[in-house]
């Protein structure tokens, strides 16, 4: 794989000159009101000029004059431009505005830099590009980049925001072609110490609790009886380890939640290593009884700021519980605390064996990918006819190559995309599923009661069939309230039954055999929005009404942080506890979403999670997956990981990236691919690992007109080279336990 891999730019040969100093220029007129209001407007409000505000207490933090949005009587009102005819599509550009807030008794309000776009076929589009909160005081810089994939007819920039009655006022407002600034290099790790323990006396022995101190004024002792194996995490990376001592820290007298053992580890810490946290805890009743269970939580202050280091949901008793997580740092702090908290006020805690230590996940993959050859490979046996005898002395030589992989690798999609062509061409290359971001959502299909919106999803379905790619159905509702449109919250309870019965008969006659699978209610472990409304067994009747409507669709639950530690809502367990609970209810569960929504990955982590959910029988997707690091490197190497550790593991059966383009994913430094093309390090990362996903075999026909070789299932090409000339074929590889045998014969030459 070349190391400088590109997007193809299908793009005007007029492309080089916006690669000149003129691209430096502002697409902005008159930016810093140099001359007054010219090509600036209020939307919906007034706009002014001023040389100073509020008896001179406000003045331009840069030259001398600034702009207000004056007589706003909604969210929306601010102060705008148009640009229409002075941006390039598919060109990155990135606006920067110093921005404050005046009266209505604000102190300060959010105020966003929004687009408005304009579309040929008059379809309304608004982009968030940035927000900022600004505040009364000070002059404040709001940044944010955008990107127009289509040919809009029109555009305006606008800032938007504060409540009715505050003024939005502004210094500058300018936007430029945005360059991309040279990736970090990898990170060097000197001594990285992996599966070394960073916490001291980790095991308190002879009552010696330092250098543990306490949060507030609980009481730290030393008992005898915990554990004295690791826990199966923390094993499952370590390896052989000796036996942990017995001994725990007890933590009683404990008045608020946060109480509990704590220790600096500042020194220890080292940028861009990602580090595993192991544990076991258990709780008990102190001085006051308390509701069980509780939440135990091992966590970091970084400079102050909360960093989760993984959860666990314990009840009161006798039986020990671990806890695992993970972090990385990617900037230098000045202090790092590691602390252990959670349970309320009264509950004494007790904690063992406390582990924190870098993982070399290189050496993991290394691992996985022998067991990927034994789970997603097949031994294939090319059985030869119509040899020649001069085969004895001109050796028919034999050349395989993989074409494509049939596993499922797919991504996220919006409709905007899919006017990018150089988005196209990337997608349609490296993928072979898809699931598009908001367009089959119902607050996106009728987010007016009545009002049916189905042309984006029927644009996006249209382009993926075309491409034989298959595509997930996301999703029927989304149980999480605050998704759920306004209209929609206002029903009465046998209106919303209606509402929802009506829902699923548009999606799934609409849609009948084209999306292979439903998320159909997203969530359900962070929201009860239908349940609590329609009562428990509203969920089964989802699933029923929708397999029903179209059998051939596979129907899944789906939702976040399952895989990584961090949220007890949806630890494994209860994730299986819901499905088993639809199950009982009859509902047609097919399949288990995990987003993959995840920090600082850690194999053995992630496989504990995939090893409990396998139980269930069904077949595991990553739905959502994206990581997120500013070193593209590191975030490629978190990729990695994630995409060996379902490869390597045989209950899950595909992949869905939650995107790959720049400024069309969630998540900030999370894409593969730049917004103008470029495929960045984490980029190229993922490209190689779908190139090793390739199997490939060279070599001569033995004795017995017989080639053999193990490969991925998936499409073939095999070329033989005989005295007589080359023999082309293809083949199909499926999934079987035995060898597949596959005849040719070479006589028609």
């Amino acid at each position: 794989m070349e190391k400088n891999t590109k997007v193809k730019l299908a793009s005007d040969p007029e492309d080089d000159k916006h690669h000149t100093n003129k691209q430096q220029d502002s697409i902005i007129l008159n930016p810093n009101f140099v001359d007054g209001l010219n090509n600036w407007s209020g939307r919906g409000c007034k706009a002014v000029l001023h040389e100073s505000m509020d008896g001179g207490r406000i003045v331009p933090l840069s030259g001398h004059v600034f702009a207000a949005a004056t007589e706003r009587k909604a969210s929306w009102n601010g102060i705008q431009q148009e640009i229409s005819g002075r941006f390039q599509r598919k060109r990155v550009y990135e606006v920067t505005s110093v921005v404050r807030v005046f009266g209505n008794n604000a102190t300060s309000a959010t105020v966003q830099a929004t687009l408005w776009v304009l579309n040929a076929n008059q379809r309304e589009q608004y982009i968030a590009i940035a927000n900022v909160q600004a505040s009364n005081k000070d002059w404040v810089e709001l940044k944010g980049k955008f990107i127009i994939h289509g040919s809009p007819s029109r555009v305006i920039v606008y800032l938007e925001g504060p409540p009715p009655g505050t003024e939005i006022l502004v210094n500058t407002l300018d936007v430029k072609h945005a360059r991309r600034s040279r990736p970090s290099p990898p990170p060097f790790y000197e001594n990285p110490g992996f599966g070394i323990n960073i916490v001291e006396k980790s095991e308190v022995r002879d009552g010696e609790t330092q250098p543990w101190f306490t949060l507030g004024n609980c009481k730290l002792t030393v008992g005898q009886g915990a554990p004295r194996t690791l826990p199966p995490m923390a094993r499952e990376t370590l390896g052989a380890h000796k036996p942990l001592g017995g001994s725990y820290i007890l933590v009683t007298n404990r008045s608020q939640t946060w109480m509990g053992p704590a220790q600096m580890i500042t020194d220890k810490i080292k940028l861009f290593l990602t580090y595993q946290i192991s544990a076991w805890v258990k709780i008990s009743v102190g001085a006051s009884a308390a509701i069980s269970p509780q939440n135990v939580n091992i966590a970091l202050s970084v400079d102050n700021q909360w960093v989760n280091g993984g959860q666990v949901e314990v009840s009161v008793g006798e039986t020990w519980h671990e806890i695992g997580g993970s972090f990385r740092l990617e900037k230098q702090p000045q202090n790092v605390m590691v602390y252990v908290q959670g349970p309320a006020a009264g509950i004494d805690l007790m904690i063992a064996g406390l582990q924190i230590f870098p993982v070399d996940r290189g050496e993991r993959i290394r691992c996985l990918k022998k067991q990927v050859d034994e789970v997603r490979k097949r031994d294939i046996i090319l059985k030869f006819s119509g040899l020649d005898e001069s085969c004895d002395l001109f050796p028919y030589i034999v050349k395989v190559k993989q074409t494509h992989n049939s596993f499922p690798v797919g991504t996220c999609i919006n409709r905007t995309d899919i006017d990018n062509e150089d988005f196209v061409d990337f997608f349609t290359k490296n993928f072979n599923w898809a699931v598009f971001g908001n367009e089959l959502k119902w607050y996106w299909t009728e987010a007016e009661r009545g009002k049916l919106n189905y042309q984006d999803a029927d644009d996006m379905l249209d382009l993926c069939i075309g491409n034989n790619i298959n595509v997930r159905g996301h999703c029927i509702f989304w149980e999480v309230e605050s998704t759920v449109q306004p209209w929609v919250r206002q029903l009465n309870k046998t209106e919303l039954m209606n509402a929802v019965q009506k829902r699923l008969t548009d999606v799934l006659t609409r849609y009948k055999g084209k999306f292979k699978h439903y998320d159909v209610n997203n969530e359900m472990l962070h929201g009860s929005f239908y349940q609590d409304r329609l009562g428990k067994g509203v969920r089964a009747l989802m699933f029923n009404i929708a397999h029903k409507l179209d059998p051939s669709a596979l129907l899944f639950v789906n939702d976040y942080h399952v895989e990584d530690g961090d949220d007890t809502r949806s630890s494994p367990e209860k994730y299986s506890r819901l499905v088993l609970e639809l199950e009982a209810q009859g509902a047609a569960v097919g399949g288990i979403g995990i987003q993959g929504h995840i920090d600082s990955p850690v194999g053995a982590i992630v496989c504990s999670a995939l090893d409990n959910l396998s139980a269930l029988g069904h077949p595991i997707w990553f739905t959502e997956l994206d990581v997120s690091s500013i070193n593209e490197f590191v975030r490629g190497e978190d990729l990695e990981v994630m995409l060996w550790e379902a490869f390597a593991h045989p209950a899950v059966e595909g992949i869905m990236l939650w995107g790959f383009w720049e400024l069309s994913m969630s998540r900030e430094n999370s894409n593969l691919v730049e917004g103008e093309g470029e495929v960045n390090e984490a980029g190229k990362r993922f490209l190689d690992v779908k190139q090793e996903w390739l199997s490939h075999a060279y070599g001569i026909i033995n004795d017995e007109s017989e080639f053999t070789f193990r490969g991925y299932l998936g499409t073939y090409a095999v070329e033989v080279c005989t005295p007589a000339g080359i023999v082309l074929k293809t083949f199909v590889v499926e999934k079987g336990e035995s060898p597949l045998v596959l005849s040719i014969d070479l006589s028609s030459l």
